[in-house]
């Protein structure tokens, strides 16, 4: 079989049109390892590849699942330098737990005098940790991707989101003197108490929704599968909508209006990916119930 490869757009391009040779019953993935082979800067993961409008998928097989024939053309994009799913995630998540204890620690040199924290700085200090820190262990141990890589470029417009406004924004608001001992920052033992029990249960309840999806997929594989069981069986994507319980459980506890624009940040992602997410079930899956929603259950 022999392809044209050529960019998608009109521009000249010192590495195409090229000519491949590939066996009759060669994968997507042979193809890509052809052009790797000739062009040693477009890894696989860097490739996009087109055929009649339909992006080649590294899961299909062969070439001719799509119609793909002897002397027929296939558009390239370049999707630039790549970085695994996985560093993009350690890397965000990374951030607040640098950022935080600079805060909480280091008071006298961010806010120009020692804070005598009160119980719900303390409370809050522990708790954004501990999420940031299940965030990680989960990262390398539960999440299984379906995509290998993503553009390295995006690795700063994905960590603004936490480094930025769960880290600079909110620990500066949370940990200043306006909210020590004997300020307003003061809460009842009782609301704390109901604060800190929602955030438990939101966070065990993501947790276990996380290995869920985990199990559906078995190891090297980007198999998909309609998910059941504790929080499925009301919205798409129960882990965003328990991750949001647990935000909005800080948000109620230090009253802070750094919370609460992080919150409001994070439910309007949210709701983006749950969306999609949704949509791709429904279209993927012909038998996928219809009673559920997107992210917020009976509601979005």
């Amino acid at each position: 079989m022999k392809l044209t490869v050529a960019p998608r757009t009109e521009k000249k391009n010192k590495h195409f049109p090229l000519t491949v040779d590939l066996v009759e019953d060669a994968t997507v993935n042979d193809l890509k390892k052809a052009i790797h082979k000739r062009i040693k800067k477009f890894y696989p993961e860097r490739q996009r590849l087109t055929y009649n409008d339909q992006v080649l998928d590294d899961r299909k097989k062969r070439l001719s699942d799509y119609g793909i024939k002897s002397e027929d053309k296939i558009l390239f994009k370049d999707l630039g330098p790549q970085v695994a799913w996985r560093t993009v995630f350690l890397i965000e998540y990374l951030g607040p737990l640098v950022i935080h204890p600079i805060f909480y620690y280091g008071s006298r040199w961010i806010y120009g005098e020692e804070v005598e924290h009160s119980k719900m700085q303390t409370v809050t200090f522990y708790l954004v940790m501990l999420h940031f820190i299940k965030r990680e262990l989960e990262t390398i141990f539960v999440h299984r991707f379906s995509n290998d890589t993503m553009p390295i470029r995006n690795i700063i417009k994905n960590s603004v989101h936490y480094h930025i406004l769960s880290g600079l924004f909110l620990a500066y608001a949370v940990y200043g003197t306006w909210s020590a001992a004997g300020t307003s920052g003061e809460r009842d033992n009782w609301y704390i108490g109901a604060c800190v029990a929602v955030w438990i249960w939101a966070e065990l309840s993501n947790l276990m929704t996380h290995i869920n999806l985990r199990n559906l997929r078995p190891p090297g594989t980007r198999i998909r599968k309609i998910p059941y069981g504790y929080g499925f069986n009301l919205v798409s994507c129960p882990n965003y909508f328990f991750e949001i319980v647990a935000w909005a459980a800080i948000a109620v506890l230090t009253q802070s209006i750094a919370a609460i624009i992080f919150l409001v940040f994070a439910i309007g992602q949210m709701h983006i990916w749950a969306v999609k997410k949704h949509k791709k079930y429904r279209s993927e899956f012909k038998d996928y119930p219809k009673n559920r929603k997107a992210l917020i259950p009976f509601v979005v």
